[in-house]
């Protein structure tokens, strides 16, 4: 509602900064003898503290028609907020005052105000927290204003705001996200929109019969994803702990107490590597729903971005104008058809006999055969694909070397402008510890005669980014308990991110768990797409960083 702010000027000279907030307290000071407290907690008799904004996440608090019939009447207008911009012409000022929903300009004559508030001003900087009532009006320029008749400052900002200007001031932005908050309102509308999305998925799946639940963050055993956990000791017990890489295995015990769909949004916590797409505490919504297979879960997950994304764009059309991908259509893909595409040609390394692939095979022959199909592979691919071990890891590595990094590029939509989201389906087992084994006759129906054991899976990846996993539960105790003996046996190999045998899991599926989906999805990096952030430091707001240089 009011102008746009002018950019604060870049950061001071350390010398500056202080000869400047040594200025700034002296005003505080000065505040003070006047009877303001600079740092006080009275905002006055009057109760209610008006909204500036016209609209906040897509509900209305008020509009100019509703504002000037209030004036009409004789109603005064009350706002809060910090000085984002104060500027004297004679007789009046003009101050800029932003709150949590957006800015308002005052409209202030030393006429309508007493001698003491119109002094107090000339102690007032751009970044103080004051308070102002009066009659909204417009100005002779036509600005929606309130016409301030009192003025009241609450707090002293004693460090002025200053711009950000230069790339080294992004690591400075995130470990003071309050001033970047403060200073870029771009950064504010990603994390209401964040607020949004979260609000957003309790809605879709509180409407659909879910029933929200908290599970423990603390862990006796590593479990529910593979991943290096973070280690904590509890005192009072005497036991070591891990922070939780997921919350499945706590999830699916429910569904086997008769909480037939129960989702959770928290914390997880991976003690891996950092990149753009990745923070060691990170959010994820979990669900599971008995009596349903992950192709009913695919399309529930459809159901669920649309909506979403409607609220976003509806609260924040913005983020919709330079958007590179769309949901108006899903392609869904085969693992073993990506990498035949990837390839130019026939899945060669899958119909590789068996015996060349492990029992009395040669896995030197294995393994060459399977660098041959992609030729100019990186080193560091080359080698992943050479740690394989079983028919399976081989097709994943194949798939997450030469088909992943290229789905945002060769699945358009019709026009070709935008990239489509993407539902990779059909995994192998020995990557998928628990999801359900694909059914023998379904699979040879499928896919023929392949020496890979596939499972009911999927992962979709938006934009090229892998966003949601989702798999029909095993719910076999035996084949549960086989597959915790095998991850056992990898972590002995060496593996930091295999996980435990978890016997409690295994005595709850002897109950007795129903058919079930589970279903997984990465909270940060649906922000990232719907908001066009191209880092997940851009949507959390205090990201993982080293300790600040003293």
């Amino acid at each position: 509602m009011a102008d746009k702010t002018p950019n604060p000027p870049a950061t001071p000279a350390s010398s500056d900064l202080e000869s400047m907030m040594e200025l700034r307290r002296n005003k505080g000071a000065r505040w003070a003898e006047s009877g303001y407290n600079p740092y006080g907690n009275d905002t006055g008799p009057l109760t209610r503290i008006h909204a500036i904004n016209i609209t906040h996440d897509g509900e209305s608090k008020h509009d100019s028609a509703q504002l000037e019939a209030l004036a009409q009447e004789g109603v005064r207008y009350r706002v809060a907020g910090r000085v984002m911009l104060s500027r004297e012409a004679g007789k009046l000022r003009f101050i800029n005052l932003r709150d949590g929903t957006g800015e308002i300009q005052l409209f202030i004559s030393k006429r309508d105000v007493s001698e003491g508030d119109w002094a107090i001003l000339d102690q007032v900087d751009v970044g103080d927290v004051l308070l102002a009532e009066g009659p909204p009006l417009r100005t002779k320029t036509g600005q929606l204003s309130i016409g301030v008749r009192v003025v009241c400052p609450l707090t002293k900002a004693v460090r002025p705001i200053a711009k950000f200007s230069t790339v080294e001031d992004v690591e400075v932005r995130y470990r003071q996200r309050y001033r970047d908050l403060i200073e870029n309102q771009d950064t504010a509308a990603v994390f209401r929109a964040r607020s949004l999305i979260v609000r957003s998925i309790r809605e879709f799946y509180d409407h659909r019969g879910f029933m929200e639940v908290e599970t423990p963050m603390l862990h006796p055993i590593r479990g529910g994803a593979a991943a290096k956990p973070f280690r904590t000791h509890h005192n009072a017990l005497d036991v070591d702990l891990f922070l939780r890489i997921a919350p499945e295995l706590y999830l699916k015990r429910l569904v086997v107490g008769g909480f037939d769909r129960v989702y959770e949004i928290g914390r997880n916590f991976r003690n891996e590597g950092m990149s753009v797409r990745h923070n060691p505490e990170f959010t994820m919504v979990e669900s599971y729903q008995a009596y349903a297979t992950y192709e009913d879960v695919m399309e529930s997950t459809k159901e669920l971005l649309r909506f979403v994304d409607s609220k976003v764009i509806e609260a924040f059309p913005q983020f919709a104008e330079s958007r590179s991908f769309t949901f108006a259509q899903f392609a869904r893909k085969r693992m073993t058809d990506l990498v035949s595409e990837a390839l130019e040609g026939p899945l060669q390394i899958i119909k590789l006999r068996w015996k060349l692939l492990g029992g009395d095979g040669d896995w030197t022959q294995a393994r060459s055969a399977a660098l041959s199909v992609g030729e100019g592979a990186s080193p560091d691919a080359k080698a992943y694909i050479a740690k394989t071990r079983t028919a399976g890891e081989l097709l994943f590595a194949l798939y997450e070397v030469f088909a992943e990094p290229h789905l945002a590029t060769r699945y358009r939509d019709a026009a070709g402008e935008k990239s489509i989201p993407v539902f990779v389906v059909d995994y192998p087992f020995d990557v998928s510890p628990l999801a359900r084994r694909k059914d023998a006759r379904r699979q040879l129906e499928e896919y023929g005669e392949i020496e890979v054991e596939l499972c009911d899976r999927f992962e979709l990846f938006v934009d090229g980014r892998e966003l949601c996993n989702a798999f029909s539960e095993l719910n076999d105790p035996a084949d549960q308990a086989a597959r915790f003996r095998a991850q056992v046996e990898n972590r002995a190999r060496g593996d930091e991110e295999a996980m435990d045998y978890d016997a409690d899991y295994i005595r709850a599926l002897e109950f007795g768990m129903p058919p079930t989906a589970g279903f997984g999805l990465g909270v940060d990096r649906l922000v990232m797409a719907l908001t066009n952030q191209h880092s997940i430091r851009d949507v959390v707001l205090f990201p993982a960083m080293r300790p600040e240089a003293e």
